[in-house]
């Protein structure tokens, strides 16, 4: 009991948190269920919810999504995900998490704390970069922000259009990393017990809810706060796990 409750506040309180600042589910849910499930099943549930989540939010947010700066992205994250599959079913994963972690703490210093000396990003490559680093990571972990997230701080993104066009690249991932992961024979989706099923989804409709509530009357520069301090966030688990294993 103690276990479904657990999971549900995390899941409710990170579908919260994403409405507002465009990202939470994989960063707030993934470590909890991670302890609480095992690193695969835990993953793949996050996952699965996050699926789920990013599509409810990209129908909600659609009028700010900017698909130019969605499509490269989006495009990129197989070339992640197969490698992070391969990973998840073959390798010890303690170092990759380490070095992952410590590579996205470094780049979200230098593109936020030294925002000023950052030359501002454009083009394909940056982006596509940032979609294979973000597939890799949300099969792996189950948090792509982080990785996206330093593109758009040195691309330079409007905080609206940021919250807005990440749904769509989370659906894509989500999607993605539960389908190879399924199909390879990584993870397996029938290990997780019903009850969990229905604590994480009933979670997922609360914290949906808050957050549309929640987020009009956010400003911008506190989500973009929010924001950067779940993807710091997101990063210092990433690290800590590996170093934990």
């Amino acid at each position: 009991m103690l276990v479904v409750c657990g999971v549900g506040i995390a899941v409710a309180v990170g579908a919260a948190l994403q409405r507002i600042s465009g990202m939470g589910v994989g960063l707030i849910a993934a470590p909890v269920l991670s302890l609480l499930l095992g690193p695969v099943d835990g993953v793949l549930l996050v996952n699965l919810l996050a699926v789920i989540n990013a599509a409810t939010n990209t129908w909600g947010m659609r009028a700010d999504v900017d698909w130019r700066k969605f499509a490269p992205i989006a495009a990129a994250l197989l070339a992640g995900v197969l490698p992070g599959a391969w990973v998840v079913a073959h390798a010890p994963t303690n170092i990759l998490l380490v070095t992952v972690g410590a590579l996205l703490l470094l780049a979200l210093s230098v593109v936020t704390l030294g925002k000023r000396y950052v030359p501002r990003v454009q083009g394909v490559v940056p982006a596509a970069v940032s979609g294979v680093v973000g597939g890799f990571m949300n099969t792996l972990a189950g948090v792509a922000g982080p990785a996206i997230t330093v593109y758009a701080e040195a691309a330079r993104w409007p905080q609206r259009v940021y919250a807005a066009t990440l749904q769509p690249i989370f659906l894509v991932a989500g999607t993605l990393s539960f389908t190879v992961k399924h199909f390879t024979g990584a993870a397996d989706v029938s290990a997780i017990e019903a009850e969990l099923w229905v604590a994480t989804l009933a979670a997922l409709a609360v914290g949906i809810a808050l957050g549309k509530r929640l987020a009009p009357r956010v400003p911008a520069t506190t989500a973009h706060t929010i924001a950067l301090g779940l993807a710091f966030a997101g990063g210092a688990t990433t690290l800590a796990r590996g170093l934990l294993a």
